[in-house]
């Protein structure tokens, strides 16, 4: 699948804002910690996300009631679902002048029928962009840093209406930030999760059934 960029501006892919807030004390501090650690770009970038796939649990996986979408916010709370864990590693990468991409998966859902749209990232080295799935692990989900060969959480299953968004947006998708911000707990955001991003990728119909939570 071609990834590719809803803006040619490499530089949006640096910038902070109100969720990418890589601005933010907390957000430079966990930086400079995990950079000093580390002897390169690369190595920083694979600490990064090991620290928020095992160090930031999925607050589905957690059962914590609590809704994170600002990157500062998951990081100081250590706690999201996979959209805002996605934010945080985000504001680690671009904190560091590291380009990152927030992407897309359309997924079964969970618990009820239909689909899910579930949130990654995607970090670019020599010239290309390499997808990455901090979710966080747990049994039947092996997600790992690669630049050599994707290793998400879940390859889309098109026999089940599940597939790649290939955009990659410079900022949260309206749709995504909508629902996390709206909801006051985790048990609403779960009712209230996108279905879709309406992009004309998107299939007209898709099979429902259980699915990995996102």
């Amino acid at each position: 699948m071609e990834l590719i960029q809803n803006t040619p501006d490499l530089s949006a892919y640096l910038a902070a804002d109100e969720v990418v807030d890589h601005h933010h004390p907390v957000v430079r501090q966990t930086a400079a910690r995990l950079a000093a650690d580390v002897p390169d770009s690369y190595a920083y970038a694979q600490a990064a996300f090991e620290y928020v796939r095992d160090e930031i649990p999925h607050s589905q996986d957690a059962q914590d009631p609590r809704v994170t979408w600002r990157a500062s916010d998951v990081l100081e709370r250590r706690t999201g679902i996979c959209h805002a864990k996605a934010h945080a590693l985000a504001a680690l990468l671009r904190a560091e002048d590291i380009p990152t991409a927030l992407c897309y998966q359309l997924l079964r859902a969970d618990d009820t029928p239909g689909h899910v749209v579930h949130g990654l990232i995607a970090v670019r080295f020599k010239g290309a962009w390499h997808r990455q799935d901090p979710r966080g692990n747990k049994p039947g989900v092996n997600a790992q840093f690669s630049l050599t060969g994707e290793r998400l959480a879940w390859v889309p299953d098109a026999r089940e209406g599940e597939f790649d968004y290939p955009t990659l947006y410079a900022e949260p998708h309206p749709v995504v930030l909508e629902a996390l911000r709206a909801a006051p707990d985790r048990t609403t955001l779960w009712r209230t999760l996108p279905t879709a991003l309406r992009h004309p990728e998107e299939p007209e119909d898709g099979v429902g059934g259980p699915r990995p939570t996102p």
